[in-house]
Parts: structure tokens; C-alpha cells; sequence
């Protein structure tokens, strides 16, 4: 291995059960890492279930909106094209950075796009944006800088961005089953009117009481046990009760409070279909009418959102794969965020969004995965996806959400690991554990703690002690998070 196997590796090595059984046992380390091929398999097909929601949430977010132009994009295209992009990649980065990281078109960054870019620039056109960010990122990965930046990173906030992903994940699984919810007064709260009131969201807790019994008892496949469990309750409780989505109307009044969120759990119809891939290529260069500082300020935007989620992620993903040393590197870090950034460039020549390593991921990790084999898996059942579509329907948010819950709660122990008794080390990770779920935002709360980790520690006298990298990206995500106002005063 070229960057940092030698040490990032010695704890998996100590694990490892004997001689490797063949060729793909040796290139993938499988039972170096102290893994073995069933579970593996097992890994990548919980995080295949926990993240196949995107190939329908995606759709639904980027078809939300018409850019400047007043087109809409298709949403059986949108799906098609993530269900390919996402198992393209995932496969990609796992025989490259035989890493257990799947691959998928990036949450924050495709709303970004949705109710914001194109509200200056044409669909193509923003595809043609999230391409360039995509170039700069594999250019600042190729040179060694984004790995500059990885490692002055101080370990306090590399496990506080851990953490905080974790309850992220915790709070994606609680609103996607309907366990949180919005409201004018609180903000948010239980359910509804501060009741678990509908039977997705009952579903919801049951599906997380099995799984959280079996993973505590330590039984193999509880995850996935608890997945499908989940499941095949939920096709029951919809051929007995007949629940329908939920959705709104044009007033924007939600229709069938009672209803499945985004896939009802049944059987019905051809599960096959023939996947049109008519959007793969549709991106546009031509920026004429649209100000240059406008451009420069969307892709520096979307740059550090993609930048700092993706770091955020691999430092909580490789930590909870065990295969992250003492400063929080993992084996093949450089080719890792090489391929990171082919994935933005992917997902916009596909338009179905940046591509990106997903959170999601951890599930399968909770489940054994430790190789990239399990990304073989993970990306083979995603290009399964593109013709199956209605099979990936099956599994309802509020049944994956139950997962996503209990791998949260795995990432959090995480904190047992930072000294909480300084307060200038407390307050930043404080800031950077909770930005996150509140603002929906892994970019957010990384910003958060970087900013006020290098203020503090300077105005408490240990500003020798900041990386000055770390100042800078410091500053750079000042201008991030006042990018609206700047935009104002530039004209954009």
C-alpha cells in the first residue's frame, strides 16, 4: 500500500484469522482485517438496504423544482441515473480503496442544487458546476493538499465529527420515520400533537427494538435480521390495512397523515423495467448568461460542502471499521479522496448529482464489513436496482430508519475518547457534535468547530498550536457560511 497501511492496519492485523484463503482474500485483505467473505456479503447488502431509499428520495428532491429555464427533470430518468451512478462508483471505490464506503448522490449537496443553483442556471448547466467541483476536488487530492488539510485536523475534532455524524444518522432515521417531526411551536417534537399516532412510525420502533435486541445480544446478521423483520411486518401491515403513501396536495396540506413515507411495502406489478439512462451526458458548459462572481461563488459552495462531508464521513466510517490509527488516517486515504472526487464528476455527467461516500455506509460496517468487497455487493444490487426498482421499493423509510437509529448510537460512543473536562476542547466539539443534526449539515458542523476550535485555542493562548491550515480553511468556511451577504455586496 502506498499512503498509510503500514499503521492504520496494525489493529485489523491483530485480528486477522490466518493465511488468506485466495486471490480476491489477499487483494481485498479480507481476513487480514479479521473479516470473512459471509460477512462481507452480509455488510453489503444491509448497507445496499439502508441506502436504497436515494434511488427514490433523490428523484423526488431533484424533480421538486424547475430551473431557469422551467424544465423539469423526469423522475423515472433521475432514478434510473442514480441507481447507476451510485453502483458504478460504490464498485469503483472499493476495488481502488478496498474500503467497506459505499457510493451515492449526496443529500445536502442535491437540495443545494434543487432550491438553490438552479434557480440562477439551467439543469445542465448546474450539472456542469457539480463537474467542476468535482475537478478541483481530484486535483487538490491528487496534489496531497486535501490530505494536508485531513491531517491538521486536530484527533479531538476528527472524533467529535464522528460523533456528531452519528447522531446526524440518528436524527435522518427519526424524522424519515416520522418519530420526529416539524411544527410551528416547538420547532420540532414527537410524531404528531406529541404522539407516535400512525402505524409506519409503530413499525418504526418495533423494527428498532428487535434490531437494537439483536445487535445486544450480539447475534450475527442482527442488523439485517432486523431489516428484514421489518419488512416482511410492514408488507403484512399493508395487505391487512391498506395504509397508501402519504403525501401532500396543492396546497400543501399533507394528504393520508397515516401513510408510508416515501415506499409502501407491497407486491404488486412486473418488478422489472428496462432503466432509461437518457440524462447521462445532458450537462452544459455555456455559463454566457449567467455572472461570472455568481459561477465562482455556486462552485465554491458547492466545493466545501462536498470537501468537508465526504472528510467528515471517511473519519467517522474508518473509525468505526477499526481501521483508522491514532490520527485518525485510514489505509489508502489518498486514493480514497482521489476517487471521492471522480464520484462529483460522475454524478454530474449522469445528472443525478454529486456522488458521494455515504453515512449509510456504517450499517454495513456494524454488520462486519471491513473490505471493499463489500462495495462488490453494494454496487452490484444498486445496478440490480436500475431494473428492479419496484423490488427496491419494497423497504419502507420507516424499516431502514430503524438502522440508521441503531448505527448512530454505535458511532456515538465514540466520545468516550475526548478529554470533556477543558472547556477549549469541549465547546468545539460541543459545537461541532450538534451543528450537525440541527441544521442537517455534516459541512455545518465541521465549519462550526473549525472556526471556533482556532479562536478559542488562539485567544486562550495555545494559538501556536493551530495548524496553519487549519486557519485558513478556518477563514474559508467564514466566507461559506456568509456567503449570502458576500454574494449581495458582489452583485451575484
Amino acid at each position: 500500500m502506498a499512503e498509510t497501511e503500514s499503521s492504520t492496519t496494525a489493529k485489523s492485523a491483530q485480528r486477522g484469522q490466518g493465511e488468506p484463503s485466495g486471490a480476491l482474500d489477499r487483494y481485498f485483505e479480507i481476513s487480514k482485517r479479521g473479516s470473512t467473505f459471509g460477512r462481507e456479503v452480509r455488510g453489503g447488502i444491509v448497507t445496499f438496504v439502508t441506502m436504497a431509499y436515494i434511488v427514490i428520495l433523490n428523484p423526488i428532491i431533484l424533480t421538486t423544482t424547475t430551473d431557469v429555464a422551467g424544465t423539469r427533470l423526469e423522475f423515472g430518468q433521475v432514478g434510473a441515473v442514480t441507481a447507476l451512478t451510485a453502483g458504478v462508483m460504490t464498485i469503483l471505490f472499493g476495488i481502488v480503496s478496498r474500503l467497506p464506503f459505499a457510493f451515492a448522490a449526496g443529500l445536502g449537496i442535491n437540495a443545494f442544487l434543487a432550491f438553490t443553483v438552479v434557480g440562477q442556471v439551467t439543469w445542465p448547466e448546474a450539472m456542469a458546476l457539480v463537474m467542476i467541483n468535482g475537478a478541483l476536488i481530484v486535483l487538490l487530492a491528487a496534489t496531497g493538499l486535501r490530505r494536508m488539510i485531513f491531517d491538521a485536523v486536530p484527533m479531538e475534532l476528527k472524533i467529535a465529527i464522528t460523533v456528531g455524524i452519528g447522531l446526524f444518522i440518528a436524527f435522518i432515521g427519526f424524522v424519515n420515520a416520522g418519530f420526529v417531526t416539524s411544527s410551528a411551536s416547538p420547532p420540532v417534537g414527537l410524531g404528531v400533537f406529541g404522539s407516535v399516532a400512525t402505524v409506519p412510525t409503530l413499525l418504526f420502533i418495533v423494527t428498532l427494538v428487535i434490531t437494537g435486541i439483536l445487535v445486544a445480544r450480539k447475534v450475527r446478521g442482527g442488523l439485517l435480521i432486523g431489516l428484514v423483520t421489518g419488512t416482511v411486518l410492514a408488507v403484512v401491515v399493508e395487505a391487512i390495512w391498506h395504509l397508501g403513501a402519504r403525501g401532500t396536495d396543492e396546497a400543501g396540506n399533507v394528504v393520508n397523515p397515516g401513510g408510508w413515507g416515501l415506499t409502501v411495502p407491497e407486491l404488486t406489478g412486473n418488478p422489472f423495467q428496462v432503466p432509461d439512462l437518457s440524462l447521462v451526458g445532458a450537462v452544459s458548459f455555456d455559463f454566457g448568461k449567467v455572472a461570472v462572481i455568481a459561477v465562482v461563488m455556486l462552485v465554491f459552495s458547492l466545493l466545501f460542502m462536498n470537501f468537508f462531508d465526504a472528510m467528515g464521513t471517511f473519519t467517522g466510517l474508518s473509525r468505526e471499521a477499526e481501521l483508522a490509527d491514532e490520527k485518525g488516517n485510514f489505509p489508502r486515504l489518498k486514493s480514497a479522496l482521489v476517487v471521492e472526487g471522480v464520484g462529483a464528476l460522475a454524478g454530474g455527467f449522469t445528472s443525478s448529482s454529486s456522488n458521494t461516500v455515504f453515512i449509510e455506509s456504517g450499517s454495513g460496517i456494524g454488520e462486519g464489513a471491513r473490505t471493499g468487497f463489500a462495495n462488490l455487493v453494494t454496487g452490484v444490487l444498486f445496478l440490480l436496482a436500475m431494473f428492479l426498482t419496484p423490488i427496491a421499493e419494497i423497504v419502507p423509510t420507516e424499516v431502514a430508519a430503524a438502522a440508521l437509529v441503531v448505527v448512530g448510537a454505535m458511532m456515538m460512543t465514540q466520545i468516550k475518547s475526548i478529554d470533556l473536562a477543558r472547556f477549549d476542547v469541549a465547546l468545539p466539539v460541543f459545537l461541532t457534535v450538534t451543528v450537525m443534526p440541527f441544521t442537517y449539515s455534516i459541512a455545518n458542523g465541521i465549519g462550526a468547530g473549525f472556526i471556533s476550535w482556532v479562536l478559542i485555542r488562539t485567544f486562550s493562548g495555545k494559538g501556536r498550536d493551530v495548524h496553519w491550515l487549519l486557519w485558513t480553511v478556518a477563514a474559508g468556511f467564514v466566507i461559506y457560511f456568509a456567503r449570502g451577504p458576500i454574494e449581495m455586496l458582489l452583485g451575484a
